[in-house]
This record gives C-alpha cells, structure tokens and sequence, in this order.
C-alpha cells in the first residue's frame, strides 16, 4: 500500500502544474512571473512594390518600323537601342536643310561685303547715308534668315535622331505593342514599357494614428534611420534585404485618414538567374506584401507568454495570482505583440504571476495551487530567463 502511494506522488510530482489536480484540493495551475526584457518593437502592414522608374516609350516621329532590337522580357540598359524607323526620309530633309543654311551663309557674306563698300564710300562725294542705312538692315536681315535656317537644320537633326528609338532607364521590358513594318506616330501611344528592378519602392498606407506613434516613438532614437524595414512575401517568405523609409507624403487621404510612407529597398538578382530571366528577382512592381516596421535596437519592456492573454467585449485580460493564492482579473493594454509574447504596456506590473496553464479551470476570487508552469506545485514562481 505505501509502495503504491510512493508512485502515485512521484507520477504527480512530474506532472506539469496544469496536469494536477486533487480531488478535494484547490486547482493546480502554472503561473510565470511578468518580467521585462529587451523586445524589437514591430508595426506591421499592408503595402505594394513599385518601380521606382516606369516609361512608356513613344515614337517622336511618323515613321515605318524597320527593326525591334530587343527581346520582350529582357532586362536592358539606358540607353540600349529598342526601335530602329525608317532613315531615308529624314536624311534627306536634313540634305535640304543644309543646303538652306550654306545659302543663306552665302547671302550674309554678301550683305557684309555691300555694306562695308557703303562705309567706305560714306565719306566721298558719291557716299550716301541711306545707302548705309540699307546695307546695315539688308545685313541684319540675312543674319535672321540665317537663324531660322539654322533652327530647322537643328530640328532636322533631332527628327533623324529619333529615328533610333532609345531606353532612357535601367530595367526589364515589356512586350512589344507593335511590329516591324508598322507606321507609328506620336499618337500611336506606347510601344513598350521598361520597369526598373533595382532598387524598388514600397509604399504603404498608415493610419494617423499609427504614423503619430511612430513618429513619436522614433523621434529621440534617430528618425527613419532608427528603423528598418522588413518584407514578408505573398508565399509568405520572409525577404532577407531590409529596407529603409525615405518618403512620407505631406497630406493626409481624406477618404480613408490614412498617410503613405515609402520605404527604399534593394532587389539584386536571385542566386543562380541571370538578367532577363523570368523570376529572376523577388520583388516584382505591383505587388503585395506584408511590411513590418522594426527598430533598430530593441527596447525594455514588461511581456508575458502571449498564451496567458484572454479576450473578451471589453478588450484583453490576464488572470493573476494574488499573495493570498486567489485569483484575480487584470485587463491589459498591448504594445506592438508577436505569436508568441505579449508586451504588456498597463495593467500588471513586474513580478506579478500570470497563469498560464490551468486557465479553463479558474475564475476570479478562486483559490489555487500555484506552480511554476511545467514544474510541480510548491515550486515559487521564477520570471522567465532571457
């Protein structure tokens, strides 16, 4: 019989504190003592990657397609040729433009001559001022003359130029909208579009609120730069590049009281891809992901196992044990929590034991048998090691 007992209190005694129970006696429960400890504070969000350059390219002037030079999907760099247009016609209209400009040349040269000989003659018997006069206006004329013909020389350059249609970013391209052969204009819209890849920008909406917050708690610590942030994918990877805020708009949504912050963040190519590769890097433009805001260092604040934490219609809660072995009900105010602790910002204080196991089997005013959670009962209560 003794035999018998000895076991029965051994099996007991190894028995995590929520697993006891007497027959007669109060509820086993297991308690941790709230402590504080060094917590990254975090905000999490919803946000969309953008390209921090996105083009359109159009044609500048009406001209048949002669060449596409380059594959749809690939990535490019500025200046890169992607359209070559039919030549022909705009070099022979800078042919004519030239042949405009050398003759008008010629007239000033010959303005110059008349009206220097009047000069000269100014102060003979034969010199007449009018015939200055003449020679002065005829020459300022021929220099204006000049000016225009030389103008559209220029602009004759510049249509020929376009001819040879140019990325002026960085980035990957797009699908042609049209092929070779094809007449476009400047009205025929976008032949292409080249998105840059790296870096990106993440805009993200914050309530008033919450941009108060942060603006509040960051402030003292550094600003942006006390902060980092961190992107959860849409298959929910965790991206391993942090980024950082460098934008907040000025004004406020008035639809939805909400304000836009950006964050820079770089997108290399993934191990292994090679430029132009489809699915070469992680973040794509447009899409979502989750941002958390992080700072940088991590801060002193009061927590608790985040499974102690109950919720009811007024707001968060915590059971407690008291001196007296009673239980009691405290309602809490949460800080920036994970899965699993709960910082706690109001409503206990260090030291206070939080019951964590044997929460079904309480109710305030109760008397209990605390425990150390996952320890047998007697054992004081000790605040979790960091």
């Amino acid at each position: 019989m003794r035999l018998a007992l000895a076991l029965a209190a051994l099996v007991l005694g190894s028995l995590p504190a929520a697993a006891q129970f007497g027959p007669g006696g109060p509820p086993a429960v297991g308690v941790v003592a709230a402590a504080k400890r060094p917590v990254i504070e975090t905000n999490e969000f919803v946000g969309r990657v953008l390209a921090i350059d996105k083009v359109d390219i159009v044609a500048r002037v009406t001209a048949f397609i002669e060449e596409r030079a380059f594959t749809e999907g690939a990535e490019v760099e500025k200046g890169a040729l992607l359209y070559r247009l039919e030549r022909a016609p705009f070099e022979a209209d800078l042919l004519a433009k030239q042949a405009t400009v050398q003759q008008q040349q010629a007239l000033l040269r010959n303005a110059t001559i008349v009206l220097g000989r009047a000069n000269a003659l100014l102060n003979g018997p034969a010199g007449q001022r009018s015939s200055v006069d003449d020679a002065e206006a005829q020459r300022a004329s021929q220099a204006a003359l000049l000016l225009g013909a030389q103008a559209q020389l220029r602009q004759s350059q510049i249509n020929l130029d376009y001819t040879e249609i140019r990325s002026p970013v960085t980035g990957k391209i797009a699908r042609s909208t049209v092929s070779a052969g094809n007449v476009v204009s400047p009205t025929t819209g976008a032949l292409t579009t080249v998105v840059s890849q790296d870096p990106m920008y993440v805009i993200f909406p914050v309530s008033l609120r919450a941009a108060l917050d942060l603006r509040n708690r960051y402030a003292d610590k550094g600003g942006f730069s006390a902060v980092v942030i961190r992107l959860r994918l849409p298959d929910g990877k965790l991206y391993p590049i942090a980024g950082k805020l460098d934008y907040v708009d000025p004004s406020v949504a008035q639809n939805t009281d909400t304000v836009n912050l950006r964050a820079r963040i770089a997108n290399p190519l993934r191990s292994g891809t090679k430029p132009g590769e489809p699915g070469n890097r992680e973040l794509v433009d447009g899409s979502f992901v989750t941002v958390t805001v992080q700072g940088v260092q991590p801060v002193e604040a009061l927590v608790v196992p985040r499974s102690a934490v109950l919720s009811d219609q007024q707001g968060n809660f915590v059971y407690i044990v008291d001196g007296e072995k009673k239980v009691q009900v405290r309602r809490l105010v949460l800080g920036q929590s994970t899965p699993d602790t709960a910082v706690i910002l109001s409503g206990i204080s260090a030291g206070d034991n939080v019951i964590v196991e044997g929460l079904q089997r309480v109710r305030p005013g109760v008397t209990v048998n605390p425990g150390p959670a996952g320890a047998a009962p007697g054992v004081p209560p000790t605040a979790p090691q960091g």
